[in-house]
Formats: C-alpha cells, structure tokens, sequence
C-alpha cells in the first residue's frame, strides 16, 4: 500500500506559490523596462545631431501592463540616417544616380548622390538584446 503526500498548511504553500509568482513578474517587467531605457539611451547617444530632432524623437512606449515595450523613431527620416541613401546605401538598394533638390536649410539647391549610413538603431538594439537576454537568464 503506498502513501500519499499529506500537506498540513495547502494555503501557505498557494500564498508562497502567488508570492513567488507576483515578484517573478515584477522581475520581468523590471527587465523589459531596463532594456528599453538602454536601447533609448544607446540609441539617442549613437544618434547624429545637425538640429537634434532625431534624438528627441526615439521614445518609449509601455503597453500590456508593462510587459510590452515599443522604442520608436518618430524622426520619419531615421531610416535613412540608419541605412544611408543613394550610392551610401548599405543594403545596395539605394538610388544609383545623383540628383538635386532644394534646401529651405540652405536656401539653396544641392546637388547630391546619397548620405552615409550612421548606424543608431541597430546597435542600440543589439545591445539592448544582449543585456534582455544575459537579464532573463539570470532570473532563470
């Protein structure tokens, strides 16, 4: 005949389970903010400035009670400082002739073949992936 397990106090050990639970999630939202913040972080220090309008705009978004973060670029031209345009394309799919366009900056045209990539985002995230990642890990 075999014998069962027998718990004299079941409602402490649910209490302990919901505790370890509640601090287990509040660990990982911990952990998403962190890696938000240092991809926001990476990202605008990485950022060019001419008139600091793209690192202004690289904000964070919370969503789902903290367990979602979205880094945005609100800059619509980020892009083209992350991948370069034109000749500079990094991915090769830019625009193969120069071309000219007005400046209401320089009050004047210009004449150009494309801008050099300056790579912000993808770094910034990398990291911010390697830091979520080595974080998750430690939390086990």
């Amino acid at each position: 005949m075999s014998k069962g397990i027998e718990f004299s106090n079941v409602g402490k050990l649910i209490k302990a389970i919901d505790n370890f639970e509640e601090d287990y999630l509040k660990a990982v939202k911990r952990v998403i903010a962190t890696t938000a913040v240092t991809i926001q972080t990476q990202a605008k220090a990485l950022a060019p400035v001419d008139e600091g309008n793209l690192r202004k705009s690289i904000e964070i978004e919370f969503s789902n009670n903290g367990f979602t973060a979205h880094i945005v670029v609100g800059a619509e031209y980020g892009i083209y400082v992350e991948y370069g345009t034109g000749i500079y394309s990094t991915e090769g799919t830019g625009r193969k002739t120069p071309w000219v366009y007005w400046s209401n900056k320089l009050n004047r045209w210009v004449y150009t073949r494309g801008i050099v990539a300056q790579p912000y985002w993808t770094p910034a995230v990398e990291s911010g992936s390697q830091f979520f990642e080595r974080e998750m890990n430690k939390l086990g």
